[in-house]
């Protein structure tokens, strides 16, 4: 079954709603990538709206860091393990990475900046250690 983000079928009262059109093709969405820890980077490239692409990151081992912003110092470090996610206790157990993950590093702890499900990159800023 596809992911579908068109409008909602229910009314604010709970009632539902029927729709005057049938289910556009923009409106179709995909199912996260979840980008876990793994002991490789895996990548895989989608084709999206406009012949255009989008890497996806399935797996990842490394990261690159920004130890010093104010020198623009960056490393490519390895991660270690998922502290703290957005998406919730579900995704830290799985070691799933997304965007504003708290993750342990070799050069200490870490906050993912990017979109590893769509960029198919992790960059992150040192927030401690």
């Amino acid at each position: 079954m596809s992911v579908w983000q068109g409008p909602s079928l229910r009314k604010p009262s709970g009632g539902r709603k029927r729709l005057a059109r049938k289910k556009r093709k923009y409106e179709l969405g995909r199912e996260p990538s979840n980008t876990k820890i793994s002991d490789v980077d895996r990548r895989k490239i989608l084709r999206t709206r406009g012949g255009n692409r989008k890497i996806r990151l399935v797996e990842c081992k490394f990261m690159n860091l920004v130890v010093d912003p104010k020198k623009g110092l960056t490393k490519k470090v390895e991660i270690l393990d998922v502290i703290e996610s957005p998406q919730g206790n579900n995704a830290v157990r799985q070691k799933i990475v997304t965007k504003g993950t708290k993750v342990k590093t070799t050069e200490g702890l870490a906050l993912v900046t990017s979109s590893p499900g769509q960029d198919g990159v992790v960059n992150g800023v040192k927030i401690g250690s």
